[in-house]
């Protein structure tokens, strides 16, 4: 698809606003509150990546912080283990996914029980076979509840020595079995079926669907959208992505968009959105997990932000300029600060590691940084609120 004439030029300050509405940082509580307010946040965003680094809260209670002021950790164990409205599986990492959209990762499930995986070529058939056996007769469990494994030596850095956990994860990621609960990063594993109360599965979605599925959840989640944001670490779907989008100009349903700044990457927008042209977002204040779907897309938030994220927590600690573990603070529709903080759990406090000011913080002077950083402090005491609370 080359760049046609016919596209409508965006500055940068009008993309950013049109994806923070997108995103729903626009707003100081866009979906309420409690476990309903989870689901409708999950189910706007697609998806919510999990992670295990808890140097302050995991990326999944943070992310959805940053949307439901309110948020309390037991909102989303109820909407996993409870309503059931969001489940575990892979999107471009480990994420809570709607449990509506289902249906579009049942061919993924399906093509790694016919493949395996690198990563579990190791599991034994056998060990496969008792964990079922175990989890038909008993019912959940967790890896904890099996205690006669014969311990083996790791194959990676992050493998298990227990042979039946690789058993779990390779039955949860055929879609056997599935996250029941979730406490901290201990995992109590279900039948499916047993789990959601379906006699069946429901009907897989076909790829002509799920191609779909993948530019609309873009759409709704980013407002503007290139072939990278829709297929972030999943190349093979370009294509079919392309003709789809192809297809939709053709029809009026898409506008081509020549983004400041974007030199020949093309994007694309929907009418209504363009039409909508959201207005410059109120002043909140947003300190922000490295893995926000606002800052996994590393290039295409220093497109739109002029930030360019370091994820240091790998780097050597003389070679960090932002610190192990920075988190974007972005205020209004600008990102003005990186904050490096530590959760000390057990005094019960926030510490600053370091505060590094970037962009139109790091260009404000006198009154006006000031003021900014009284904003930003006003936050972090909710912030610390939160990473030290229930």
């Amino acid at each position: 698809m080359s760049r046609d004439e016919k596209s409508f030029h965006l500055g940068k300050a009008e993309g950013r606003r049109i994806w923070l509405a997108a995103q729903r940082l626009d707003a100081p509580a866009p979906f309420g509150e409690g476990s309903q307010a989870v689901a409708a946040a999950v189910a706007h965003l697609g998806y919510v990546q999990i992670d295990t680094i808890n140097v302050i809260e995991r990326c999944h209670h943070h992310i959805l912080h940053s949307r439901i002021p309110r948020y309390r950790r037991a909102d989303l164990r109820a909407a996993q283990s409870i309503d059931k409205s969001v489940f575990e599986y892979w999107t471009h990492a480990l994420s809570y996914v709607p449990t509506r959209d289902f249906r579009f990762f049942l061919p993924a499930m399906k093509a790694h029980r016919r493949e395996n995986g690198k990563w579990f070529a190791s599991v034994k058939p056998a060990d496969l076979r008792k964990v079922m056996r175990l989890i038909r007769q008993g019912g959940a469990l967790t890896i904890r509840d099996i205690e006669d494994d014969v311990l083996v030596e790791k194959e990676h850095l992050w493998a298990s020595r227990k042979p039946s956990k690789r058993a779990l994860q390779l039955a949860f990621y055929n879609g056997v079995l599935t996250i029941a609960e979730r406490n901290g990063m201990l995992k109590t594993y279900e039948l499916m079926e047993r789990h959601f109360g379906w006699e069946v599965l429901p009907k897989a979605a076909s790829t002509a669907e799920t191609t779909a599925y993948l530019l609309d959840r873009a759409l709704r989640a980013q407002g503007i959208v290139s072939l990278d944001s829709i297929c972030h670490l999943d190349a093979p779907s370009k294509k079919a992505v392309a003709r789809l989008i192809a297809s939709r100009v053709r029809r009026g349903e898409l506008l081509p968009v020549a983004l400041e700044g974007a030199g020949k990457q093309e994007h694309w927008v929907q009418p209504a959105t363009l039409e909508a042209k959201p207005d410059a977002p109120p002043s909140l204040v947003h300190i922000l997990s490295p893995f926000d779907p606002l800052i996994i897309q590393r290039r295409r938030t220093h497109l739109f932000f002029d930030y360019e994220h370091r994820f240091e927590a790998y780097v050597p600690k003389a070679k960090r300029k932002f610190g192990y573990f920075a988190l974007p603070v972005l205020a209004g529709e600008e990102i003005v600060a990186a904050l490096d903080l530590k959760a000390d759990r057990q005094n019960k406090k926030l510490l600053m590691q370091k505060w590094s000011w970037v962009g139109a913080g790091k260009a404000a002077k006198g009154e006006a940084r000031q003021a900014l950083k009284r904003r930003i402090e006003e936050e972090l005491d909710r912030f610390e609120r939160f990473q030290l609370g229930d």
